[in-house]
């Protein structure tokens, strides 16, 4: 019998691969353009030069992964996926601030040096174990206690890096959470009712507008018919949350109250949180469609 060796083919999306390409390079250049300022500021000016070469290290690593097999990337998850915890736990015990979040231990140093935030290195990484799990999965979850297992794998990282404190790495592991929840086929009511809770910890600053959500919220309970027990401790919870919100909000850092009002209304803080968002508009606004050229 002949022996043929099998290729393995890989199949790219070319639109999505230009995509990406270009919204990068449009990115390096906006980061160029605006470092390009009347005083010379050595840091600012050569951020393009930082993003270009992590733009070219991405490339590389996009490319032997696109070489690896699903073999080896399902092995892989589960060492690097609890390299990203280590390095996350030694970040909280020996970590650093930096800038206006100096009290912060988000980045990792060593010698003075700062080597990186290894958050931002757990998030890829956390994905992959996500993706390995979720792929286990053979039918659609019957109720919010078969997501344990990935509920398991995203609050880990995200309760170290809350700890830090960080905010918005927390918030973007949240987004990582429910959109790979989504795409894995969770039906569109289980990912509602499973953010209730913070949904009503947020919206409970403002009493309508709490009582407006949780009526929508028992409407949908109703609707959907979760099991019995699982439905009255949404509702438990959320009613929790809308009590305990003030609570919440005293243990928040001054820069995490400001950075949730900003968000709510820049003008709550003009000259600090709210200048980049105020900023951005006046720019859309003084641009209009084409802008003012580049640089």
């Amino acid at each position: 019998m002949g022996v043929t060796a099998a290729v393995r083919r890989v199949s790219i999306d070319w639109t999505l691969v230009a995509c990406a390409l270009l919204l990068s390079v449009y990115g390096i250049a906006m980061v160029y353009s605006a470092g390009q300022t009347d005083v010379a500021q050595p840091f600012v000016a050569g951020a393009w030069k930082r993003q270009l070469a992590w733009f070219v290290l991405s490339l590389a690593v996009a490319w032997g992964t696109t070489r690896a097999s699903a073999r080896f990337l399902e092995w892989v998850a589960w060492p690097a996926y609890l390299f990203a915890i280590v390095l996350l736990v030694v970040t909280l015990a020996f970590g650093s601030g930096a800038g206006t979040a100096a009290s912060m231990k988000g980045w990792l140093t060593i010698g003075g040096v700062r080597l990186g935030q290894p958050a931002e290195l757990a998030k890829p990484l956390t994905v992959l174990m996500l993706a390995r799990v979720l792929t286990q999965r053979r039918e659609e979850p019957k109720s919010l206690l078969d997501l344990w297992k990935p509920l398991l794998v995203v609050g880990v990282p995200w309760l170290l890096i809350m700890a830090q404190p960080d905010l918005g790495s927390g918030l973007a592991f949240i987004g990582i959470l429910f959109a790979m929840l989504f795409w894995a086929g969770v039906p569109w009511q289980m990912l509602v009712l499973l953010a209730s809770a913070g949904v009503s910890l947020i919206l409970s600053f403002n009493t309508a507008v709490w009582g407006s959500w949780f009526l929508l919220l028992l409407a949908l309970v109703l609707w959907y018919k979760p099991f019995l027990l699982e439905g009255v401790t949404l509702v438990v919870a959320n009613v929790v949350m809308g009590v305990v919100a003030p609570i919440v909000w005293d243990q928040l850092k001054p820069y995490q109250q400001r950075r949730l009002l900003v968000f709510l209304d820049p003008m709550n803080d003009p000259r600090a949180s709210g200048y980049h968002v105020i900023q951005s508009q006046v720019a859309i606004g003084s641009g209009g469609w084409f802008g003012k050229g580049w640089t």
